[in-house]
């Protein structure tokens, strides 16, 4: 597992987390922040109105032909009679209350003051009004909230990253401890192989040493597929030409002892020869960890038939078992599953298997029925068929 995108994946969703419990304290700050707003621009309406009764009282004590009704940046006013018609006004806002006081009407507010009869210029009522915005209320919660989400993530970093450092030591130290171990058990199993194949030569054949060359090389399977996990993690597997029908002749040879320790036969169907562009690790996990299952689910004295077509638009590849079944396909790619634990393995050869096609984009369908058998057909497409 990539320790960094670990920790980030845990930061996000606990910062994720954070913002949604936040929501609702943010949501109370901003309803009350709005409020607080209304109430500001009341105030500031009766203030420009204060000032309009100011000029139009000092109006009437200078000797001026015309008064020069004030005007106002963000706010509109205007004189209007009983009936509420304008004498003057510079609203254009159509409005529905005109009862004295502050009122809301969507975005637009506006304050209604009675004036005293016939005393400026015969108007009754001065309204000053102006449109209302919470923008600014808006742009400070999104600053807040993206604040603490940014502070909030950093900090989960910073101690999911701390809290990780013991665990990390103890995973390369265990690390260390598998690949050590890896090497000094290849090594017991190619010795054991050899002087197997050394007896045979010389000696009469005894099904006592099939059964450990069969032992062995299942341990052999599980082995590469350890290895290949523990390296595809720092190593880039190139891509070669392989003839797949020869590859897969050997393969089957490769597993002849194992089948034959349940009387179990192989055989190989090809229509042509097939050349593919694909690595030869990868490969062999799909091929080997298909036969080893085949072998391991099948009953005694049954068959397994391999078999390669070829396409048009690519190539088929098929396992096809006379075993237990499988009663939960969807299932069998997840790591460490296994139907039957006593059958043995760590339930990890599928997994790698599903990874490297799912890389190679090799689609897969399966046919299983449970007491009957299984069907593993893998469709290569045409872009990694080799021109021969």
């Amino acid at each position: 597992m990539n320790e960094t995108s670990y920790a980030i994946k845990n930061a996000l969703l606990y910062t994720l987390f954070v913002a949604i419990v936040l929501l609702a304290p943010l949501y109370v700050y901003m309803v009350y922040m709005k409020s607080v707003y209304q109430v500001q621009n009341e105030l500031a309406l009766k203030q420009h109105a204060r000032i309009i009764i100011h000029e139009m009282e000092a109006f009437g004590q200078r000797d001026e032909p015309t008064f020069n009704f004030p005007r106002f940046q963000l706010f509109q006013a205007g004189l209007y009679t009983n009936h509420f018609n304008p004498l003057f006004t510079l609203i254009e806002e159509p409005m529905e209350d005109f009862s004295p006081g502050y009122h809301t009407q969507g975005s637009y507010v506006y304050y209604i003051m009675p004036l005293p009869q016939n005393r400026y210029f015969s108007a009754s009522y001065l309204i000053v009004g102006n449109k209302l915005s919470y923008s600014s209320i808006y742009q400070n919660v999104v600053m807040i909230l993206v604040s603490i989400i940014i502070f909030v993530f950093l900090l989960s970093l910073f101690f999911l990253e701390r809290f990780s450092r013991p665990f990390k030591r103890v995973n390369q130290k265990l690390d260390r401890f598998i690949k050590d171990s890896m090497h000094e058990i290849n090594t017991p199993l190619s010795i054991i192989n050899v002087n197997i194949d050394l007896f045979n030569r010389k000696n009469p054949e005894s099904k006592y040493l099939k059964r450990i060359k069969a032992a062995t090389k299942t341990l052999s399977n599980i082995y590469n597929d350890m290895d290949y996990l523990i390296k595809k993690q720092s190593r880039e597997f190139e891509v070669q030409k392989i003839v797949l029908d020869k590859y897969l002749q050997e393969r089957i040879e490769y597993f002849y002892e194992v089948a034959g320790m349940k009387k179990i036969s192989i055989s190989l169907n090809i229509d042509c020869t097939i050349n593919i562009m694909f690595n030869s690790t990868k490969l062999q996990r799909i091929i080997d960890n298909n036969l080893s299952n085949a072998i391991k689910y099948s009953h005694e004295n049954s068959k397994i038939e391999v078999s390669l077509e070829s396409f048009e638009n690519g190539c088929k590849l098929s396992f096809k078992d006379e075993g237990v079944g499988i009663k939960n396909p969807q299932r069998i790619f997840e790591r460490y599953y296994r139907e039957k634990s006593e059958k043995g393995g760590f339930g990890i050869g599928l997994n790698i298997v599903k990874q490297i096609i799912d890389e190679a984009n090799i689609t897969l369908k399966i046919s299983s029925q449970v007491g009957k058998g299984s069907t593993f057909s893998y469709f290569i497409p045409a872009r990694l068929l080799a021109i021969n």
